[in-house]
């Protein structure tokens, strides 16, 4: 008997960054068919006359990442679950690019009580995990919700969400941070699965000799 194999989820996972204990576990209903990612090199800026910064990076690059995800409740309702639609699955993103509710109190009381600066509280670590290979910290810098279909107390129980992420680095987290370290883990795997990639010859490209 054929058994087919298990499949993995994408998702995000929240951390608490001092413990790195998990808070949240979200995965997507249906992986999507795409994920665009965009790297953008840090440079130094070249000098008129200087040509020793032209090869120099000044750290790790940039990286965005933005896919869709699909959520459908149809198959639960049929069961008779869902109640609340999507409103708890959508809201569970939600609150990824809100400040806490007590957290806003507490700023509020600080201010009334004259204090000049008020530090904002440190929110959750959020991680896409998106395969072993890919484990990295990100900020969500867009998170955009269309919904579709309703039940008849207007709960939405279809929608598409696509989100824009911002990979965090050590230039974002520092190296003692967990983010931290989570980059530097995946820079490392990086370079591992580089190194293992087939290299090819002169002869492949056309020619014998480069310089």
């Amino acid at each position: 008997m054929t058994v087919s194999p298990r499949l993995v989820k994408g998702g995000l996972v929240t951390l608490d960054a001092a413990t790195g204990a998990v808070r949240r576990v979200l995965p997507l209903q249906y992986n999507p068919d795409s994920v665009s990612r965009s790297l953008t090199p840090r440079t130094a800026a070249v000098v008129e006359g200087d040509r020793s910064e032209a090869l120099r990076l000044l750290g790790p690059a940039t990286e965005t990442i933005t896919l869709d995800a699909e959520l459908d409740l149809t198959d639960t309702l049929e069961q008779g679950d869902g109640a609340d639609g999507l409103h708890p699955h959508l809201a569970a993103l939600e609150v990824l690019v809100n400040p806490a509710v007590e957290a806003l109190l507490t700023n509020d009381r600080l201010s009334s009580q004259g204090r000049l600066e008020i530090v904002p509280a440190q929110a959750p670590l959020t991680v896409l995990v998106w395969s072993r290979h890919r484990v990295v910290p990100v900020r969500i810098t867009q998170l955009t919700i269309t919904e579709e279909a309703f039940d008849t107390r207007l709960n939405p129980i279809r929608a598409r969400v696509a989100l824009s992420l911002r990979v965090l680095t050590v230039d974002d987290l520092g190296f003692d941070h967990r983010g931290g370290a989570l980059f530097m883990g995946h820079l490392r795997n990086l370079e591992r699965l580089a190194a293992a990639a087939d290299g090819g010859t002169l002869g492949q490209l056309g020619v014998t000799v480069v310089g």
